[in-house]
């Protein structure tokens, strides 16, 4: 399996800097195609292609609003 991993960072809450979380995502090769992975936790998932689309395309629209640019 063949990965290419494009964010990594334990997340902090922004008032309570004890709450954190591990995440991790990127692309994954492990079913012979490319397809977007998350971990948090260190528990992993590959989504199918709709449900990547469909994460990417929201978190996309998410920094939009947010005007993260």
């Amino acid at each position: 399996m063949a990965t290419t991993m494009f964010f990594e960072d334990r997340i902090l809450d922004k008032e309570q800097k004890t709450d954190a979380m591990d995440i991790e995502f990127g692309r994954s090769s492990f079913y012979k195609e490319d397809l977007v992975y998350l971990t948090v936790d260190g528990h992993t998932v590959i989504m199918n292609e709709e449900q990547g689309k469909s994460f990417c395309e929201s978190m996309r629209r998410l920094g939009d609003y947010l005007g993260y640019k």
